[in-house]
């Protein structure tokens, strides 16, 4: 018999979804005969898997020793001993019992696209587990999660949400567009007023590369990109650029698409210039950051506490450097 106690942080949560991630190598219909046969409880008594749990709630899986390890495969045992350059303490801006906030610096994953690689979200959980706000066991039931994922030559501002309440909440704020998220780039050439562009956004799966279109086409997503300059010189501008929308690779191709792209960016970018900037002054990675994320005023659910607060994530040194320099 296993037995899970539920903490605080997995609050919220419906039976039958704990179960998925405690059995997460069982069939849909294979848990609910457990749940019908009562080899699953809760709370000692049968229960349907529709139930929203509580802090203290007992689920009790009475399986064989063989079976349980045939269904739950342990996916989390390595977490712990994640190890890499990159010191996660020195990235928080904020952090209380349900989120941290953190700026992630340039060249890191926010997830990990292979098992052997490096990103915010494993130095977080391994963070947690340090500190014994997690371990294996509970990460079986809940794990938390990089809720806002960057591109990994994009720096700035992260969410990480530590609890299931925080991490449903996050997420219907970035769904409605209820979040303020701010960055700042340095584009090619010389912007003297700021705009709002529209526009309509198609991904290539295969690529990964975007193209935007000023009309629909079969297929697209409606893209909003407003900015304004910052500092501007002949050859460059620094622009804050809000998200009114958020798509994959938006404010690099919105603003490829005017003629005015990302430093740096190797993907949308001006390759001439980014050859320069690599080579005259080391710069390789594309001059983009979230620097400023914006709770609103009404917040809804555990994170009432943040209404109306923002977060500001300090600019890198590449953009003070390239402030004081011509890349001509």
């Amino acid at each position: 018999m296993k037995e899970y106690v539920i903490e605080e942080a997995n609050e919220g949560l419906r039976l039958d979804k704990q179960l998925f991630k405690i059995l997460n190598n069982a069939g849909t219909g294979f848990v609910y005969k457990m749940l019908r046969k009562k080899n699953i409880t809760l709370n000692g008594r049968k229960a349907s898997g529709s139930e929203h749990l509580k802090t203290g709630d007992v689920i009790r899986i009475y399986l064989s020793d063989d079976t349980f390890a045939l269904m739950s495969i342990d996916k989390t045992e390595n977490i712990g001993n994640a190890s890499s350059c990159y010191d996660l303490k020195k990235m928080i801006i904020y952090e209380d019992r349900e989120i941290i906030i953190l700026n992630k610096p340039s060249g890191i994953l926010s997830q990990k696209a292979s098992s052997d690689d490096v990103s915010i979200n494993e130095l977080c959980l391994k963070y947690l587990m340090d500190k014994g706000e997690t371990d294996n066991s509970s990460l079986k039931v809940f794990k938390p999660s990089i809720c806002n994922r960057l591109d990994r030559n994009t720096s700035g501002i992260t969410i990480f949400a530590k609890t299931y309440n925080c991490a449903s909440t996050v997420s219907k704020l970035l769904k409605e567009h209820m979040l303020g998220k701010y960055y700042k780039c340095m584009v090619a050439g010389k912007v003297i007023d700021g705009m709002t562009l529209d526009g309509f956004l198609i991904k290539d799966e295969h690529t990964n590369k975007v193209t935007v279109s000023d009309s629909y086409v079969n297929g697209a997503s409606r893209i909003l990109t407003s900015y304004r300059p910052l500092e501007s010189y002949d050859d460059r501008t620094l622009l804050e650029v809000k998200l009114l929308t958020g798509r994959s690779h938006q404010i690099r191709a919105h603003l490829a698409s005017i003629s005015h792209p990302v430093l740096g960016d190797h993907k949308y970018g001006d390759k001439r210039l980014n050859r320069l900037l690599k080579d005259k002054y080391g710069i390789s990675s594309q001059m983009l950051h979230a620097y400023k994320l914006e709770f609103p005023e009404d917040m809804p659910g555990v994170l009432s506490y943040l209404g109306a607060k923002f977060f500001i994530a300090p600019d890198p040194e590449e953009f003070a450097f390239l402030n004081s320099c011509a890349i001509q």
